[in-house]
């Protein structure tokens, strides 16, 4: 049983949205989807409209969890440009972006910003005709305070299903540390001066493994009905994926949403963070780098433009990470709270049993025998709404407690290509579809 998203008295706001119907028209929407300062914990929810579906709303096409302040950054890249290559999972005839200055400590002046197709997937050059520069608030020049974010303003470009997008900044003046997503799993790159708008590719001659300060990219389609978001570790964030190829899990779910005949038209937004935990935030000295699920809860999932449902894949490393987590019932009890959030905006939570990871490095009985614990409670109910068993998708049958070898990617931890697929394969996309009358 979910609780209504909506607040008392929602029914006069909904009657106030049917009125205005009558005199509106989709400019207006437009006008009132595409705010140009946004909170730090991410985009604001688009204006609500009871306008006719075919008319079209934002929805998350793309996103990434800001995870750390990358390290030896206390000026930023000033005077460099950043072309951060992202995959679409939703085709649209508009787009905005996101930026973040979470980590920063200092603000975050970006005196130039483009958005762009590229013109062969992975490329560094945009496909010809398509490169926007991006406004704020009508200026080109934004500064971003710290621990802050902003949404660009939209611009009218066609993003087709599946496509890579080329999101580039330029800052003039020293700022950091930088806002950074590692383990992109996609070759991006970087180029000397303002390069923000050439098309031509051929500046950018350092190639680098990381996303930095974009989060987010959302369009406006007349097609897809919402976003599903993924929070997980290092096994959603992808890590051991083949660079370049998009073949995460989440990966392989956006193209079945995309493809399958009555699945929900949905987009896929990966929040996954390698070394994520449900209880404890911090990484190496950094009490604030990769905070925990509870913590960004709110931040990656419930500000995300059109999201319906969740999946959360978490509690392996509560179990593995210094300090170890040795009380089952503590690392449920997390999950709960995380549901429990959840059911407090209408959505539904599909949760994953925590996969097999006997062989990995520092693991022992100890370990198991509280992955086998969490496992037995997640599948008895009372944590998620519905399960999607990964463990049991992933395992070696003639051993469960280790990856079927065809699905391990060496360190008896993370999945390959092949695993990813599998995962992908073992959601069942009805258990994705959201309340019927919650409203985009």
């Amino acid at each position: 049983m979910f609780r209504s998203p909506l607040p008392r008295g929602a029914a006069y706001a909904v009657a106030a949205a049917l009125a205005a119907v009558v005199v509106a028209v989709s400019a207006a929407i437009f006008v009132g989807a595409a705010g140009s300062g946004e909170p730090a914990e991410g985009p604001r929810e688009p204006h609500r409209s009871a306008a006719p579906a075919a008319l079209g709303h934002w929805v998350g096409a793309w996103s990434t969890s800001p995870a750390v302040a990358e390290p030896d950054t206390p000026g930023g890249y000033a005077g460099r440009s950043i072309r951060n290559v992202v995959h679409s999972t939703l085709a649209g005839s508009r787009a905005r972006v996101q930026l973040s200055n979470l980590f920063g400590s200092t603000p975050l002046t970006l005196s130039h910003a483009s958005l762009a197709l590229a013109s062969v997937p992975g490329s560094a050059t945009a496909a010809p005709g398509s490169m926007r520069p991006l406004r704020f608030g009508g200026n080109l020049e934004v500064t971003v305070p710290p621990g802050d974010a902003v949404v660009s303003d939209p611009v009218d470009l066609d993003v087709g299903p599946g496509a890579d997008l080329l999101v580039t900044t330029y800052s003039p003046t020293p700022s950091g540390p930088v806002t950074l997503h590692p383990h992109a799993r996609q070759i991006s790159y970087l180029a000397e001066g303002d390069r923000a708008e050439d098309a031509d590719g051929t500046a950018y001659t350092e190639k680098t493994a990381y996303w930095r300060y974009v989060t987010g990219v959302d369009v406006w389609s007349t097609e897809a009905s919402g976003a599903v978001v993924a929070l997980g570790d290092s096994i959603t964030d992808g890590v051991s994926a083949t660079v370049g190829a998009n073949r995460r899990w989440t990966d392989f779910l956006a193209a079945r949403l995309r493809t399958e005949h009555g699945a929900p038209r949905y987009g896929v937004l990966n929040e996954g963070i390698s070394g994520n935990r449900v209880l404890l935030g911090g990484m190496g000295t950094s009490a604030v780098n990769n905070p925990s699920a509870l913590e960004r809860f709110d931040r990656d999932v419930l500000t995300r433009t059109g999201v319906r449902a969740v999946v959360v894949e978490l509690g392996i490393n509560d179990i593995l990470r210094q300090p170890r987590q040795t009380d089952p019932e503590r690392i449920t009890e997390g999950l709960r709270q995380l549901v429990a959030r959840a059911h407090a905006r209408g959505l539904p939570v599909v949760g994953s049993t925590l996969t097999p990871f006997e062989g990995h490095k520092g693991v022992g009985p100890e370990q198991e025998a509280i992955r086998q614990a969490v496992n037995e409670a997640i599948r008895a109910g009372g944590v998620f709404d519905h399960v999607v068993d990964f463990d049991m998708v992933l395992r070696d049958p003639a051993d469960p407690q280790r990856l079927l070898p065809a699905y391990d990617c060496g360190d008896h931890l993370h999945p390959s290509d092949a695993g990813y697929r599998a995962m992908a394969q073992a959601v069942d996309l009805e258990t994705l579809r959201g309340q019927p009358d919650r409203a985009l």
